[in-house]
């Protein structure tokens, strides 16, 4: 009987193995795709719309963030529904669904408070500016093509918690501790941005995400955190000019 325990055990935990590479070789090939499919995307995105090649660009670019993250979120949807115990890293019992929601919102607070830690020290040991340029990018590429909203706010940082928090923080949890489990995961997750002068500031973001899924054992907590951060970024981002304006129009009627 304990045997067929061990064996039913080990098969358990290959299969969330097997289950966890599979969504970060998905997560990889959907960053690497645009190398093969980006071009042709572009020609398609021109014939069918009859704009010229810098035109159509910010459309192609729109809608191939859209298409590619929204394609890879729901494989790994797929993949993870099919491996029922893949979310169950955690002994004990989960934190409850209202104070899980909660956390999440305290977690937005949390991250928005680290950055602003983060980009003082920044300023005062590397003299680095505010102000991101992966993020200014990304924003620009909304403007041109909205439907790039729904990658940003929504699909990435679903598809994001599933690979840094579960895949990569999950599983070397398991085995360390918080601590070197949170550490490597928040790295990983800076680096994928590709803003290396605020790797500090991505990093702080990364470990209090993996914080709040550590802290209630669901991942919808660090969703819900990394879901408001980016819609709040984005938001601001996007309307930026005319809340200046506003802001202006408020100082002189004082």
């Amino acid at each position: 009987m304990e045997r067929i325990l061990t064996v039913n055990n080990s098969t358990k935990i290959s299969k969330h193995k097997k289950t966890a590479l599979y969504v970060l070789v998905i997560y990889i090939i959907m960053h690497l795709s645009g190398i093969l499919l980006a071009k042709p995307f572009h020609k398609l995105v021109m014939s069918t719309t009859g704009l010229p090649s810098e035109q159509a660009a910010p459309l192609t670019q729109g809608w191939y963030i859209a298409l590619s993250f929204a394609i890879a979120l729901i494989l790994s949807l797929i993949l993870t529904s099919r491996d029922k115990a893949f979310w169950d890293i955690y002994k004990g019992k989960k934190e409850t669904i209202p104070l899980s929601i909660m956390w999440g919102i305290i977690g937005f607070f949390l991250v928005f408070f680290g950055q602003m830690i983060g980009a003082a020290i920044e300023m005062a040991i590397f003299g680095i500016q505010g102000g991101s340029q992966n993020t200014a990018d990304i924003v620009a590429i909304a403007k041109g093509a909205p439907i790039a909203i729904l990658a940003i706010v929504v699909f990435g940082p679903i598809l994001e918690e599933f690979v840094f928090r579960r895949v990569i923080f999950g599983s070397l949890v398991q085995t360390t501790n918080f601590w070197i489990a949170g550490i490597v995961s928040a790295i990983f997750f800076a680096l994928i941005h590709m803003d290396f002068s605020h790797i500090l500031l991505y990093t702080i973001c990364g470990l209090i995400f993996a914080f709040l899924y550590h802290k209630t054992k669901r991942i919808w907590t660090s969703i819900i955190a990394h879901v408001m951060l980016n819609g709040f970024v984005t938001l601001v981002q996007l309307y930026a000019e005319p809340l200046q304006k506003f802001l202006q129009e408020l100082e002189k009627m004082q």
